[in-house]
């Protein structure tokens, strides 16, 4: 199991590079197919295909290049097998941080996010 971990850290880690330069390649890479993303922060219910979300990132200026500090953190991953796992990850972007679960499944033989659900808040003193 610990080999998953790490190559789910690795996976997070990919996942952070992919938002804080808009690395629409590595978004790719690091979500599934088939993958949701949804927030209930907006009304209604902001709900996404990849084929719709990975052009909304294409279309930002990346954090990196406003100079934004990173500000990104594991908080926790857990496994529920070989194939499924979730986890607990924070990043900021420009004045707004966020809170995303994650879940994962292993695919082919490789991790990917499989569900992105997240929550937006105004940036708080120390970020992410």
């Amino acid at each position: 199991m610990s080999d998953a971990l790490t190559d789910l850290q690795g996976v997070i880690s990919d996942y952070f590079d992919a938002l804080h330069h808009c690395h629409t390649g590595l978004l790719k890479k690091v979500f599934h197919p088939k993958a949701i993303y949804a927030t209930a922060d907006e009304a209604p219910l902001l709900y996404r295909t990849m084929d719709e979300y990975v052009p909304v990132v294409a279309a930002r200026q990346s954090p990196a290049s406003r100079g934004e500090e990173r500000r990104d953190a594991i908080d926790e991953i857990q496994l529920a097998g070989d194939n499924t796992a979730f986890a607990r990850v924070r990043c900021s972007i420009g004045d707004k941080d966020f809170t995303d679960f994650l879940t994962f499944v292993r695919d082919g033989g490789r991790w990917q996010i499989m569900a992105k659900i997240f929550q937006i808040r105004p940036r708080t003193e120390g970020g992410a």
